[in-house]
């Protein structure tokens, strides 16, 4: 059977594998990030306005169905900018949850460095 300071140092060789791992992962660059929060931006624009698009169309199709040209248009237009700011917010709430649990990149490579000096 294994004793405990087998485990302990297999548990201490485990984490000191994944900071090294952490460490040689490639670093995201100033441009890149930069690319990223503009994909995050127009995606928040595109919800936006697609609920927007959902909302003239199914109030334009109503009106025109029914003969009530602007009553339809204008709640359902309504509706659909509150249905892309919902959306848009939850996205906002998603990506910054996600941010959250994203390590950063640095102190795991000055923690890594810390173990090496330790041996």
């Amino acid at each position: 059977m294994v004793s405990d300071a087998e485990r302990d140092r297999l548990a201490a060789l485990e984490q000191r594998i994944g900071l090294a791992k952490a460490a040689a992962a490639p670093r995201r660059s100033a441009k890149s990030e930069q690319h990223r929060q503009a994909q995050l931006a127009w995606r928040m624009v595109i919800e936006l306005v697609a609920g927007l698009l959902i909302g003239f169309s199914i109030g334009y199709g109503l009106d025109t169905l029914f003969g009530t040209m602007p009553l339809f248009l204008v709640l359902f237009v309504l509706a659909g900018f509150a249905a892309g700011v919902k959306t848009m917010l939850g996205s906002a709430k998603e990506m910054q949850e996600k941010a959250a649990k994203a390590p950063a990149p640095e102190a795991n490579a000055a923690s890594a460095a810390d173990d090496e000096e330790e041996d």
